[in-house]
Formats: C-alpha cells, structure tokens, sequence
C-alpha cells in the first residue's frame, strides 16, 4: 500500500515550479513534441515530479507518434491510479501518481503488446533518472 501525501494547493505552489503545478496540479497538457522526454531514448526510470515514486521504466517506453512520452506499462500497477476524465466531452481516463494525485497524463487502449495500453504522459509530470553504467 502507498502511503500519500496531502498538501494544500498553496503547499504545492510554493515547491513546484509555476509550468510543473499548472499540469500536474491543475490537470494540464504541455505541447506535443516540445516537452523534455517525448524523444528520450536513454535507460532509467521517470519518477513522478510531485513526490519522487518511480512511476515507469524506460523499458516500457516506445515510440507513440503523439509528441508525448509513451509507455506501455507502469512500474508497478499499485503506483499509478486511474480516474474518468469527461473534460473535453468524453470519456478518458486519466492517471495520477498513487502517492501524490499529481495529474501525469492519460492511458488509451491503442498501444503494443503484452498490454495494449498507451500511457500518454506529461513530460512536467515525470523526472527522468538515468541508469548509472
């Protein structure tokens, strides 16, 4: 079981830059294809950018076309919770971090095997922690 982490808004504004708390606090988007990891091909593992929980591995990451990093899978199913999303009149889910409820994105049934799963993140949603050679 995660343990989470509660904080006021104004809590969150005061450790998060102004771009990070807008996505992941007020469940934004960045653009597609001008965001940090969207083309990062390095091995690692993305934590989340709220609270550090290791959100994805870059051995589930793949190439969506979308401009976004993609993932096929989360770390562990535990650290990622899904809500309905019906902000743009339908029906989508939305991830969030399992620790925090930091918006991360949203996941679609249109990605690779074993899962089928797109994982459609926020690259201000993830830091990225590169595998020590």
């Amino acid at each position: 079981m995660i343990k989470k982490i509660i904080k006021s808004n104004e809590k969150w504004r005061k450790v998060l830059s102004h771009e990070v708390y807008e996505i992941t606090r007020g469940n934004g988007t960045e653009p597609a294809f001008n965001n940090a990891y969207w083309d990062n091909k390095k091995e690692g593992l993305y934590r989340c950018s709220n609270c550090q929980l290791i959100l994805f591995s870059s051995k589930h990451k793949f190439d969506s076309g979308t401009g976004w990093p993609s993932f096929y899978k989360p770390y562990q199913e535990d650290h990622v919770i899904y809500r309905d999303d019906r902000s743009l009149r339908m029906i989508r889910q939305e991830a969030q971090c399992a620790r925090c409820g930091s918006h991360l994105g949203h996941v679609f049934q249109d990605g690779p095997s074993p899962t089928g799963l797109r994982f459609c993140m926020n690259s201000a949603a993830l830091i990225f922690e590169p595998k020590n050679l």
